[in-house]
């Protein structure tokens, strides 16, 4: 009788543990950082990704820290350590150690570290290629027999406008200030060819221009204080007469009614001390061009 129970409950036994191995793999869906692995003996637990989101990373700052607020593609992983391997779990140390060792290979660096006393939470910064990979780490879980830990990581890159303002909107702003700014005008870096995710936004200055047919504006370039300002003059006016050509070409505007004009870096919105101010200096402005 004892065997046939101790049988049972050992059969009891397998039941609940098979679920649980079986549980012990990745979340469908998800997928390691695309520069770093994870930690061996460990499955993702959670797993999530936002096209552009906001992080406020910890950072060393001489004697004290600072928040980085750092914006672009977001993505948050939890890692579980497997039943197998739970009797070699990693200290905090381990991890802080193993996943700063392959920042720096890659050409990355620590920017905080907080010691034993915060279980060696970390925040790293690889910059290659030209783009910034912010990564937050923060291991737990090791004082309770198990292991786990946790990476935020943040591709600092632009939002996609999806917003454009509409033909009325250009129109009233025309009539309010004699010129109006065009969002969702899109450009590469140095470069003046529009890109097609640009085309809502010419479409409002076609239907502007078409729904007004007396109506003569300027196409101004500006860019930010970056680089050479000559060059940022002829940069902007090729990317104003780019515009022009896609309305002439794609909208039949005619080119009589459109003048181009290059302002480079000289009327800035906001300081170009910061990203977020040389972004705002980046634009594309109509200006209504008076006739008597």
């Amino acid at each position: 009788m004892r065997l046939m129970i101790s049988a049972l409950a050992a059969a009891m036994l397998l039941a609940v543990a098979l679920p649980c191995a079986a549980q012990q793999t990745d979340r469908a869906g998800s997928k390691d950082p695309k520069l770093l692995t994870r930690m061996p003996g460990f499955y993702i637990e959670e797993y999530s990704e936002s096209q552009f989101d906001a992080h406020e990373f910890v950072i060393q700052k001489g004697n004290s820290t600072a928040n980085q607020h750092v914006e672009g593609h977001l993505t948050y992983w939890r890692y579980d350590i497997t039943t197998a391997a739970v009797a070699t779990a990693p200290s905090w140390l381990q991890m802080a150690r193993n996943y700063q060792n392959a920042v720096e290979r890659l050409g990355g660096k620590k920017m905080y570290d907080a010691g034993p006393g915060n279980n060696y939470d970390s925040t790293f910064l690889i910059s290659k290629n030209g783009a910034d990979t912010w990564i937050e780490l923060h291991p737990r879980g090791r004082s309770t027999g198990s292991g786990m830990y946790t990476l935020l990581i943040v591709e600092v890159q632009k939002m996609q406008q999806d917003v454009v303002a509409n033909a009325d909107a250009l129109k009233s702003g025309l009539g309010d200030s004699g010129h109006v700014e065009v969002p969702g005008i899109f450009f590469d870096t140095a470069k003046s060819d529009i890109k097609p995710e640009s085309g809502p936004a010419i479409d409002e200055i076609a239907k502007l221009l078409a729904n007004n047919p007396a109506l003569k504006v300027g196409i101004v370039g500006h860019t930010d204080m970056v680089g050479d300002a000559t060059g940022n003059l002829r940069l902007s006016q090729a990317r104003a007469q780019s515009v022009i050509t896609d309305l002439v070409s794609k909208h039949g505007i005619a080119a009589a009614r459109l003048v181009a004009f290059g302002a480079g870096p000289w009327a800035p919105l906001a300081s170009n001390k910061t990203e977020d101010g040389r972004a705002k200096n980046r634009r594309v402005e109509l200006v209504e061009i008076a006739t008597k």
